[in-house]
């Protein structure tokens, strides 16, 4: 995991798909490159389980992740998950984002600013 900063919530990889200007923003300030971004085992199952999704989005989305680090489950995500859960009673893919970002001591990029403030 050389030389990753940032764990990407799936609002934004959603957000670089669609070019959104807030993510292509927040990306340019922080000067993010996507050699420095991972990923969570959910944000892979949110992106892909979408109802709908078509073959092409599906190959796009593919590519993109392709490009950056995939950080799976594990038991120190998991139990960090169950910590910050109870303490800031958040939906559990929200929980399972944050807690990979702190074991992995990553920022964590977000639009969720609720979640944002809880880091």
């Amino acid at each position: 995991m050389n030389g990753v900063k940032y764990l990407l919530d799936t609002n934004i990889i959603l957000g670089m798909y669609q070019h959104s200007e807030a993510v292509i923003a927040l990306m340019h300030s922080k000067q993010v490159g996507i050699s420095q971004c991972a990923y969570s085992t959910i944000t892979r199952m949110e992106l892909l389980g979408f109802v709908g999704i078509t073959d092409h989005e599906e190959r796009t989305v593919k590519g993109l992740l392709d490009r950056m680090a995939y950080l799976s489950l594990t038991p120190a995500i998991e139990a960090l998950t169950i910590q910050f859960r109870r303490q800031h009673r958040v939906k559990l893919p929200d929980a399972i984002i944050a807690a990979t970002a702190l074991a992995h001591k990553l920022e964590l990029l977000t639009l969720d600013n609720k979640l944002q403030a809880k880091l």
